[in-house]
């Protein structure tokens, strides 16, 4: 599975799933811009990467930048055939604790940058086909109680992948999009939204039985980025419209 040839846009690139991702279709052969709102660390991967990366400083839930970004795309090299919308913030909080502005900084980051960029990568890949992958998450089928506005926003994301999918195979626009719905992610971000766990009790506990789980731990971003991959090369072009799980079997054992 070869991606040469492809140009891929990865958002949220700098850290966690997004940076696994962009290494992941650079090795594959793609040449690969990565956003962010972390300037230096997204500056530094793409430095590390060589010719095949660029690096453009991205507010996802800005129209404009994603303007921007895509003129950007272009001008660099030369088109569009895979877009990773991966940006994304996870914010604690249950529905008597959640505020409003949580709440709305959830739905701007999480789901209006969804809206937005897979509105843009139809347009921009349109004439050529590609594929769009939406990273969702697990929460969006089985909401986490002291996640709730996370998991909506995220519920968002499988619901805006479907109408697009449906969309484009109506429309006769050869763009496939997917959505992809890990069980939790051992990201920065996540471990940095389960600090203050219980003295002895393990933060990926709290997401985890190990007893229930088979691989007593949380999905690895290399893992979910090798999904990615796969969903961007040509050996998915029967896949549209899907919801692919990546979360150990958590679903499916009910937890």
């Amino acid at each position: 599975m070869r991606l040469d040839g492809k140009v891929a846009l990865v958002t949220g690139g700098a850290s966690g799933v997004g940076r696994e991702t962009v290494l992941r279709l650079a090795r594959k052969g793609a040449r690969v811009v990565l956003t962010d709102l972390n300037v230096e660390a997204g500056e530094a991967l793409a430095a590390e990467i060589g010719a095949q990366a660029a690096f453009v400083r991205q507010d996802v839930a800005s129209e404009a930048d994603w303007s921007t970004v895509m003129a950007q795309v272009v001008q660099r090299f030369g088109a569009l055939d895979v877009l990773v919308n991966n940006a994304g913030i996870l914010v604690r909080g249950h529905i008597e604790s959640q505020t409003l502005e949580e709440w709305q900084r959830l739905m701007r980051v999480n789901a209006d940058s969804v809206f937005l960029g897979t509105q843009a990568g139809i347009r921009a890949m349109k004439e050529r086909g590609g594929s769009i992958v939406n990273i969702a998450s697990l929460a969006s089928w089985m909401p986490v109680d002291i996640y709730v506005g996370y998991s909506a926003s995220k519920a968002a994301v499988a619901a805006v992948t479907r109408g697009a999918a449906l969309h484009c195979r109506k429309s006769g626009i050869a763009v496939r999009v997917n959505s992809i719905h890990p069980d939790g992610i051992w990201t920065p971000m996540m471990e940095a939204s389960l600090r203050g766990a219980p003295p002895g009790i393990k933060p990926e506990h709290l997401l985890y039985d190990v007893k229930r789980n088979p691989k007593g731990r949380a999905c690895l971003p290399s893992e979910v980025a090798s999904v990615v991959a796969f969903l961007a090369s040509d050996d998915a072009k029967a896949i549209n419209g899907a919801e692919l799980r990546v979360d150990n079997g958590v679903l499916g054992m009910g937890l």
